[in-house]
């Protein structure tokens, strides 16, 4: 297991600049965003027409000896305004190529969420099953959108040799273990989760307990945690839509990793990662509202690297 970060929160940088910061913090693996929600301010998707800059993009990383953990692509190619599907969906694609090109496994994208007919605007996010046309929509969106368009994007990936790490996210049509592995069930073995524990607490999930449910459907894992706050949760329920920037009357925030949980949970939850057979990055993502990007990552940084071993564990003696 390793440490790692997700870039978009050091936008403000030069990738020489992000590559030196992280060295010093004791980190030299990325995660990438080319597009879509998490914009692409450190790996272009043109380098996959332009093998110059394709060749001094790999050259940087290894000067400073750095991998990557994955591109990421974070989107909704399901989208009901055909245009904004189809550009999703086109980032995407070149993503996947671009992670062939570079030798990257991994690509992580949301799995998306249509509307509720196709004539609809905006998505439509279903989440009880009364009055009865709600489940009429979800039956919709599963039958004639999402199954459709993963198995082609499953198979786009895999005769590429790509995985692909859906988010579980909610506002999305897969965003707990139940939907994941019904997507993964639709897919293929192409198709798995990036574990964001931080969208398990909020839900009332149990990441412990979600890892053991999915296994080796795990491809990558964000490193983010949660705060609950009693006080303001019998008001509202978890199902919060007051901005993130309003900390003192949400019933939950996302917080830098140890702020929502001690230590000890965090050394449980990467163990029982290793048990399930994941034993690769903890990349680090930054949306604490409380913390600047530079007290975040720094804080962030030192607790994980505190608790995740450097190096593999030695054999065992009875081995």
């Amino acid at each position: 297991m390793r440490v790692g970060v997700f870039t978009p929160l050091l936008v403000q940088l030069s990738l020489e600049e992000v590559l030196k910061k992280l060295q010093a913090k004791g980190i030299n693996t990325v995660e990438f965003g080319t597009g879509n929600y998490p914009g692409d301010a450190h790996c272009k998707l043109s380098m996959l027409d332009d093998n110059r800059s394709l060749e001094s993009f790999r050259e940087k990383l290894a000067d400073h000896g750095f991998s990557i953990s994955a591109l990421s692509c974070h989107g909704n190619p399901l989208h009901p305004d055909p245009e904004r599907a189809r550009h999703d969906c086109e980032v995407s694609r070149k993503t996947i190529e671009l992670a062939a090109k570079l030798g990257v496994r991994t690509v992580v994208d949301f799995s998306g969420c249509p509307g509720d007919s196709p004539h609809a605007k905006q998505p439509n996010w279903v989440t009880c099953p009364w009055p009865p046309d709600y489940l009429e929509v979800l039956k919709w969106q599963w039958d004639e959108v999402v199954a459709p368009y993963w198995t082609k994007q499953a198979a786009f990936a895999s005769e590429r040799g790509i995985n692909i790490a859906i988010e579980m996210h909610p506002g999305f049509v897969v965003y707990n273990p139940e939907t994941m592995l019904r997507l993964r069930s639709i897919a293929g073995p192409a198709v798995g989760c990036n574990f964001d524990p931080s969208h398990m607490f909020w839900q009332g999930i149990d990441p412990i307990a979600a890892v053991r449910i999915l296994g080796d459907a795990i491809f990558h894992v964000h490193a983010k945690d949660t705060q609950i706050y009693d006080r303001n949760l019998p008001l509202t329920g978890v199902l919060d839509t007051k901005p993130y920037t309003d900390e003192r009357h949400r019933s939950w925030i996302f917080r830098t990793c140890g702020y929502g949980h001690d230590a000890g949970w965090w050394r449980e939850f990467i163990s029982t990662l290793r048990m399930y057979g994941y034993d690769s990055v903890l990349s680090i993502e930054h949306e604490d509202s409380l913390m600047s990007p530079e007290e975040g990552l720094t804080k962030a940084a030192a607790f994980l690297n505190e608790i995740v071993l450097r190096e593999p564990p030695a054999a065992a003696w009875w081995v």
